[in-house]
């Protein structure tokens, strides 16, 4: 049975508890973070904790552990439940002020705490990487601070049900006829070999796979353009890519039903997707 981890105690998934007051529950009033972990090790960790202290930071939330706490935590996390490939979920809350208000509750309220970790064997040759994502646009209709990295995700939630329905794999969203990002993912286009994608700002998460491949491919000589496109350059480009702490790398060879790339992956994707795995390994703890 699984263990996840609830305010200091490693608990079976069928024990732990959340009151029915916390403002996770009742106000999205939480922020989070996905780590992966490949071999048992985990990828960008620091970058991670990192942007759970931002985000823990604009919202105004206690930290629950200090940096070196969360490391032994989640260390415990892959070991307790034999996690050699997957995802570690951390989710803090405002606490449990014992009712509801909109109000915050008083700085004394102790934030809640969670992580709980999925098993995804192997999932750093997932076959969709082999074959490229297919992807619909829909309009941007989530908040106006996107860089916090909240547990705010019924639009993007809403916007995976429509790619599903489309029979595609995701959908990337579209504000003032640019693309801003995917659903859980940061979207890139590349031309003549330039790797495109929008700069940072309340518009869009600030992706620590971004950073990791940004910095990668300043690396390895590729050049970057850091601006927003249109979806009508997306559809356009030579090819297409997208990245987060569960896919990494992952090409796209359609948006909306046009074929990029002959419909296969690219080549400056494909070679990020390598580097990236190659790299995180490496540095991986």
């Amino acid at each position: 049975m699984r263990i996840v981890y609830l305010n200091g105690d490693y608990l079976p998934e069928t024990v732990a508890k959340v009151s029915v007051f916390d403002r996770g529950f009742l106000m999205a009033d939480g922020v989070y973070e996905v780590t992966s972990v490949l071999g048992g090790k985990l990828i960008d960790f620091a970058g991670h904790v990192k942007r759970l202290e931002r985000s823990l930071s604009e919202m105004n939330m206690r930290q629950p552990d200090t940096m070196g706490d969360l490391l032994a935590i989640h260390r415990e996390m892959v070991t307790r439940n034999d996690l050699v490939d997957g995802l570690i979920y951390l989710q803090v809350t405002r606490g449990n002020p014992g009712d509801r208000d909109f109000h915050y509750p008083s700085a004394d309220t102790a934030p809640t705490l969670v992580l709980f970790t999925q098993s995804k064997p192997g999932f750093a040759n997932a076959p969709l990487a082999q074959r490229g994502a297919r992807v619909i646009s829909v309009p941007d209709m989530r908040w106006g601070r996107r860089d916090i990295k909240t547990v705010q995700l019924l639009y993007p939630s809403m916007a995976k049900m429509m790619a599903h329905e489309a029979g595609v794999d995701d959908a990337w969203m579209v504000q003032d006829d640019h693309v801003t990002e995917g659903t859980s993912n940061n979207a890139y286009i590349v031309n003549d070999g330039r790797i495109i994608t929008r700069a940072l700002n309340h518009d869009i998460l600030h992706g620590i796979t971004r950073a990791a491949i940004l910095r990668f491919a300043t690396e390895a000589q590729m050049d970057v353009e850091e601006r927003s496109f249109t979806l009508d350059e997306a559809k356009q480009a030579d090819e297409a890519f997208f990245t987060s702490a569960s896919a990494f790398v992952m090409p796209v060879v359609e948006i909306d039903g046009t074929i990029l790339g002959g419909g296969k992956p690219g080549p400056v994707a494909t070679r990020l997707r390598e580097i990236y795995i190659a790299e995180s390994l490496k540095s991986a703890i």
